[in-house]
This record gives C-alpha cells, structure tokens and sequence, in this order.
C-alpha cells in the first residue's frame, strides 16, 4: 500500500520526510494541505494528529507524526540494512544526537530565521540568525573531519539536516563562510533518490 504524507512544500519538516521516503526509494504520494483555510486544525486531521502539525505519515491506516519520529519510523520499518538508522549503540546514539540537533539548534535557529522572512514569524532576526552561526561553526568543523555527520555514508542525521540549512539563505543565513557544510549539502544532492527543496525569493535570495 503505498505511504501517504500530508505536507506543505514550503516547510522543512515536511521535506525531510518526503526526502527520506524518496531516499528510501519507498512508493509514495505526497497530500498537500491548505495551510490558507486551516485544513490541518479540522477535526478530521486533528483525530490523525493532536497538535494538528505538519507533516504526518499515513501507513496502511497508521499515523506517524512528528518529522524526525518519521525518519525513525521509516528506517526501523523499511530498511534492512541499517544503513539510515544504525544498530550499534553508538551508531544509533550519534544519529540520535543529530536528530536532537534538528529539534532544538536547527529548528531555533536557521529554521526560525527563515520562518521570519518567508512567514513573517515574530522571531528576533538578528538572535536566531545569530544561533544559526552558531551552529554552522559547530557543524563546519564536524563536517572538516568527515563526510557525512556519523561518518563517511549518509544517515538520517542528514537528512533531518539537509532541508533548514540548505535554505538558511532565505533566513538572511549566508553559508558562504562554510565549505565543509556546502560540500556536505552537495554530497546530500548527489544521493540517489535525492528530491530538492522548494526556495522562495526571500532573504539572501532576494537580494541574489
């Protein structure tokens, strides 16, 4: 039965799992939902998930939400070689770590910025501009040291990356200051399967 999920093509947390379903080279269709009418706040889509968030994975009648519990669910379920979700604790614990990552200095820093200029989020600019720099310095010199950020092939701790930073310009985030990201951000696009995020002519961009 083919996988279903619910997104809207400018948010990072859906393409992240529409991403790892493609990477997965799993059948999928994409459901896009009118952010404009509020249809993820209708009781129908709120009995599927509570907060009434994007995305959500439909399986067979299941529902997975949450975009990094999507990842997990994916790889524990589709992928027999454990190649995105390792088996070894200290494999699967790095990769936890990065999924960390994504749900606290990504979303609050590159993502936020973001949501500011394609959004109009009341975030403060210059604070999580500032947090995304941050992180970047962190992730340059991780990334200096290996291609991927668990080693050297890619897991879901790319993924759960790619989507916020790849369109951190568009949060007036410049990359330019680091090649070791931008390269890793190549490697990602070079993966089979590999599906791109939508940009918008906002921030950085704009100016492009």
């Amino acid at each position: 039965m083919t996988l279903k999920l619910y997104r809207h093509a400018l948010s990072g947390h859906a393409h992240r799992a529409e991403l790892a379903l493609s990477l997965l080279g799993l059948p999928h269709e994409l459901i896009d939902v009118d952010f404009a009418t509020r249809a993820h706040k209708t009781p129908e889509f709120i009995a599927r998930h509570p907060f009434g968030q994007l995305p959500l994975l439909e399986d067979d009648g299941h529902h997975v939400w949450d975009s990094t519990a999507i990842l997990v669910y994916l790889a524990s379920k589709y992928d027999s070689t454990g190649r995105w979700l390792p088996q070894d604790p200290a494999g699967r614990a790095a990769v936890q770590a990065w999924l960390s990552v994504a749900s606290s200095l990504i979303a609050y820093g590159p993502a936020a910025a973001r949501m500011v200029t394609v959004f109009g989020a009341p975030f403060n600019a210059d604070e999580v501009i500032n947090r995304a720099h941050g992180l970047f310095k962190v992730m340059q010199s991780e990334l200096s040291q290996r291609p991927f950020l668990v080693g050297d092939h890619a897991t879901l701790a790319d993924i759960a990356g790619y989507s916020y930073i790849v369109n951190a310009p568009e949060g007036n985030v410049d990359l330019a200051p680091y090649p070791a990201l931008r390269a890793w951000l190549a490697r990602i696009e070079a993966l089979p399967g590999f599906v791109p995020f939508k940009t918008t002519p906002a921030g950085l961009r704009a100016a492009a």
